[in-house]
């Protein structure tokens, strides 16, 4: 049984990518599945498919690469920021910036899950789950 079951979706994309899958499976849950929807939104990754296998459901992320080199992922970080033992808070004016924009901060917010620029349109900030560049 998992504990952190982001830290357990954001290392298997790591791992993945590092060995250049094409597939990686992560453990459905409410968050993980909202998490999957906003990376394939902000074109991280080529899809996603839910799959219930033995009274379990699953969550199958289609790793993206780019076309002119087939081994460099999309995703060239990822890194969890909030857990479950230090949780990082920030409000509006506070929401990070992650290189100059080319990477997006995830935020919990009282919206829902967001980007950090979804997060400084609409001026809510939120628990900082995650950074992707």
């Amino acid at each position: 049984m998992v504990n952190d079951t982001i830290s357990d979706m954001l290392t298997r994309i790591r791992n993945g990518n590092l060995v250049n899958h094409k597939v990686v499976k992560v453990d459905y849950t409410r968050l993980n599945y909202m998490l999957t929807r906003l990376l394939k939104a902000e074109g991280f990754i080529r899809g996603y498919e839910t799959v219930k296998k033995e009274n379990q459901k699953y969550i199958f992320l289609y790793l993206k690469y780019y076309s002119t080199n087939p081994k460099r992922p999309v995703i060239r970080g990822i890194q969890r920021v909030s857990k479950p033992g230090l949780r990082i808070y920030v409000n509006k004016n506070q929401i990070p910036t992650i290189f100059g924009n080319q990477g997006i901060a995830i935020l919990s917010t009282s919206q829902g899950i967001l980007t950090s620029l979804q997060a400084k349109e609409l001026g809510v900030g939120g628990e900082v789950i995650c950074y992707v560049w």
